[in-house]
């Protein structure tokens, strides 16, 4: 038996599109859709029901990268959708918060703050995965990512949560802030890791 069909090597990038790893990635993205229709909705008990699908969504992000891992069933279309399905379900979210005035005033600028970063930090390593050079993501991005999916579970409660913890919102907004003003720190972090590479191009 050849190397290539040994017991330790990968399948076929086309045996993997339904993998079920892959499978909880494309689940995630359906979940977007879902999660601003229920929050648009204007019910509470729809809130709740947005709430429990972004918590299942936030799951399937831990997941979905530790089961292709653990079962070596990386792929190039998983690699390429998990980071696009995480950023479109925090930037629907948000998007769908401000639209419904759970944020509002001058918290919104928090929410443009993190969908600013997000885009740009994007193009940073599009342009810098051409050079062949990876921006490892820092402890402190973790943290900054784990606050923000904990502030959007809060304010996804929104009133809904209000009505049993009158501090829902409240908590939700305070953790916003908190992950924008991360943001912008881990976002000139980025910036500045990658600036030398963009610097050392330019010069070639």
């Amino acid at each position: 038996m050849s190397k290539s069909r040994s017991m330790g090597a990968r399948p076929p990038q086309r045996a993997l599109l339904l993998s079920l790893p892959n499978i909880l990635t494309y689940g995630r993205i359906v979940a977007v859709p879902l999660v601003v229709f229920c929050v648009v909705g204007g019910r509470d008990a729809w809130r709740w029901i947005a709430l429990a699908l972004f918590i299942a969504a936030s799951i399937t992000d831990y997941l979905d990268g530790y089961l292709a891992r653990m079962w070596q069933q990386q792929s190039s279309i998983g690699r390429m959708l998990d980071p696009i399905a995480d950023k479109v379900l925090v930037a629907a979210c948000l998007l769908a918060l401000v639209f419904e005035r759970t944020i509002g005033g001058v918290s919104i600028w928090a929410a443009v703050i993190i969908l600013s970063r997000e885009i740009l930090v994007s193009g940073l390593r599009e342009y810098l995965a051409e050079l062949r050079v990876s921006v490892p993501v820092t402890r402190l991005a973790k943290w900054k990512t784990a606050t923000q999916m904990v502030a959007i579970a809060f304010l996804l409660a929104g009133p809904a949560g209000d009505l049993y913890f009158p501090y829902t919102t409240t908590v939700g907004l305070v953790l916003l802030w908190l992950a924008a003003l991360v943001t912008l720190y881990t976002g000139y972090d980025y910036f500045r890791a990658g600036l030398g590479h963009l610097l050392e191009d330019d010069e070639r």
